[in-house]
């Protein structure tokens, strides 16, 4: 009794110890791959799952865990971040630089992915370096410096293509350092020490040619301003200079037509005291003439001279006065 009674508290404990070893409770985005006697039976995915002890085994693979490569019965299905370390390359035109990258990739095919490859973060990884290492073969070292982004999408086809067959799906690839040598990126500091030496002169010769522009053109619109004003100017003092003209021609004209008029009436006087009129019209140039006559001798001077044509005035003064002592006889005698 005694032995029965020991084998079957033996026995249930063995049942118990099966039992809870066969209960599973997996986690949102995690898997288990079930293998029964050594082959692949099922994939058993979030939630409560039973297996049957000791004939259903979970497989292990190697895989991405906190950022460390471990093997684990736990697939995690999430986005993980795979750090590719440091490596040396060479460009195109022999420069020895150092790069790293950073691969967010995800299983999309556990199945796959366990049995298809047999690491595939190492695989990843070195799929990673080598194609790396090609894609910068084909660049110089100013082309991969300015370029991250064409060599990220460039590398992002090549990984995504290759690892599909694994179930493996490359999200995203990001260059983290590009380190060129040190003589290189002093040789490069120096390069960007011109370049900012040349532009700053660049443009401080461009500030000076824009000035000078502006200066000149300044200059240009202040002569046009100048020149138009002037102009102006003479054409209005052209306009006043003709205005005083007219406006003396029209007097002079006016001062003309009332000396016509008044010697006119003058003429037309003594020609009635004469009876004729030429001699009236001698009479009164006469006259004018011994007025301006006048006028000259009465100037403070020591000589006086006597135009020739004086003479005949003279004498034409006195054919004049015979006539009017002509004339006043007659007017006696009638």
């Amino acid at each position: 009794m005694e032995f029965l009674s020991i084998l079957a508290i033996g026995l249930a404990i063995i049942v118990i110890f099966a039992v809870i070893r066969g209960i599973y409770v997996i986690r949102q985005q995690e898997c288990i791959i079930v293998e029964r006697l050594g082959r692949f039976h099922a994939i058993l995915n979030s939630g409560p799952q039973l297996i049957v002890p000791f004939i259903d085994q979970p497989r292990q693979m190697l895989w991405i865990r906190n950022g460390v490569i471990l093997p684990v019965e736990r697939i995690d299905l999430r986005e993980v971040v795979l750090d590719i370390p440091e490596q040396r390359v060479i460009t195109k035109d022999n420069v020895g630089i150092t790069v790293d990258a950073l691969i967010y990739t995800q299983i999309t095919d556990v199945r796959r992915a366990a049995y298809e490859i047999q690491s595939l973060p190492l695989a990843i990884g070195q799929l990673t370096q080598t194609t790396l290492r090609n894609l910068i073969g084909e660049l110089e070292l100013d082309h991969t410096l300015s370029s991250r982004d064409a060599i990220n999408n460039r590398l992002k086809a090549i990984l995504d293509d290759a690892a599909d067959k694994w179930g493996l799906k490359v999200n995203r690839v990001e260059l983290r350092n590009i380190t060129p040598p040190m003589e290189v990126q002093q040789a490069m500091e120096k390069q960007m020490q011109a370049e900012r030496e040349r532009r700053a002169q660049v443009l401080s010769a461009e500030g000076s040619k824009q000035s000078r522009i502006l200066d000149a053109e300044g200059e240009k619109q202040s002569r046009i301003e100048r020149s138009q004003g002037e102009q102006q100017e003479k054409i209005n003092q052209a306009l006043g200079d003709r205005d005083a003209i007219i406006a003396r021609a029209e007097g002079e004209a006016r001062g003309i037509e009332a000396v016509a008029r008044a010697q006119a009436t003058a003429i037309s006087n003594v020609r009635d005291a004469f009876g004729n009129a030429h001699v009236a019209a001698q009479y009164l140039v006469a006259m004018e003439y011994l007025k301006r006559f006048g006028d000259m001798t009465t100037k403070q001077t020591d000589k006086v001279f006597i135009p020739y044509e004086a003479s005949g005035v003279l004498s034409s003064l006195g054919g004049i006065s015979d006539l009017l002592k002509k004339a006043g006889s007659a007017s006696t005698h009638s």
